[in-house]
């Protein structure tokens, strides 16, 4: 076994035209490894993965892509929310609620998850599919998994994860495309969720995260209930601060910790806040008041999608705009009188 790699590499270099073996990874060491690991832990044929990656593009936008801004600032939270909600994407929502009534109650009904949530993820995440990203998956995992060593070990599990979600399914791993960071489909799930979340909720007999918007309703609800959303249960409330003290609760982080009664003496203040555990977050905007609010539970949940307060708030605060307008239309239709 420890001499694997070598073999294979020789195997494949007598495979291929010569041409192929000009710059490729699978010349690489740290790729031969790879190989030798899951093929040995997974039975895959090693000789098989070697000439997958001969045919690995570099890809110099994904590492762009997924490089930390030199110079980020100080971020915004009114500018941020504004991308997201914001009329076009709510009038998209509301658009595919309607149009997929049927898979959204399943959903709330199996899982716990209201429609609004799940509809508000979609549309953060591609805009109801509009934009799920066009980089060939296994050349974007292999640059990032080899390529951007901060994240290696993550990606690297990711494209491990791909190989198997394809042969699982009887594809190709090159016939998989999404993000530059690997993620797939509508609800731009990566290949470890969508080998362990995703479900036929169509029932066609196939996952199918980029065409089928039941399979993309019904694995979004499952994700959120696995990760433990509470059904009913309270998401965010607003919250005002009053002393410094308050910056002890902010240095606890996003897990929630506290009950609202017990914030009042860092100075938090909530009028008819639920009496649940809860975690103070921030909304920083240059030039503007810091804004607070309490996340509870199911605000935790949403970030385990995104780890990003922002993201869950913003999924949170575009939910509660199709909800406002889906119940209005709603009510308009209930009141219409037919001549």
């Amino acid at each position: 076994m420890k001499f694997l790699p070598h073999i294979l590499f020789f195997l494949a270099a007598n495979l291929l035209p010569c041409s192929a073996l000009a710059s490729d990874y699978a010349r690489r060491e740290d790729v031969r490894d790879f190989i030798a690991d899951i093929s040995r832990r997974h039975d895959f044929d090693a000789t098989e993965l070697l000439i997958l990656f001969h045919k690995v593009r570099p890809l110099p936008a994904v590492l762009k892509a997924i490089q930390p801004s030199r110079d980020p600032g100080i971020r915004s939270w009114q500018a941020y929310r504004g991308r997201f909600v914001e009329p076009r994407r709510i009038a998209a929502g509301i658009k595919f609620w309607g149009q997929h009534q049927d898979a959204l109650l399943r959903a709330e009904t199996l899982y716990g998850v209201p429609p609004e949530i799940i509809v508000a993820i979609i549309g953060v995440e591609t805009i109801y599919g509009r934009h799920m990203g066009r980089f060939e998956t296994f050349s974007a995992l292999s640059n990032l998994a080899f390529d951007y060593p901060p994240r290696a070990e993550l990606f690297r599990r990711e494209l491990e994860a791909l190989l198997l979600l394809a042969r699982e399914e009887g594809h190709s791993p090159l016939a998989y495309h999404g993000s530059y960071a690997g993620a797939l489909g509508m609800p731009q799930f990566l290949p470890s969720s969508q080998r362990r979340f995703a479900v036929d909720f169509d029932r066609d007999g196939a996952v199918d995260l980029r065409g089928s918007s039941a399979d993309a309703i019904g694995s979004v609800g499952r994700f959120l209930s696995e990760h433990g959303w509470q059904r009913g249960g309270p998401i965010l409330t607003p919250a005002a601060v009053r002393s410094e003290r308050a910056t002890e609760l902010l240095a606890e982080g996003i897990t929630p910790r506290r009950l609202p009664r017990e914030m009042s003496d860092y100075g938090v203040e909530v009028e008819g806040a639920p009496e649940a555990p809860a975690a103070l977050i921030d909304y920083v905007t240059p030039q503007a008041e810091t804004e607070y609010r309490l996340g509870y539970q199911n605000f935790f949940v949403i970030t385990r999608y995104n780890r990003s307060s922002f993201y869950a708030t913003v999924v949170a605060d575009l939910a509660a705009a199709l909800r406002q307008v889906m119940s209005s239309e709603q009510r308009v239709a209930a009141n219409t009188v037919p001549r």
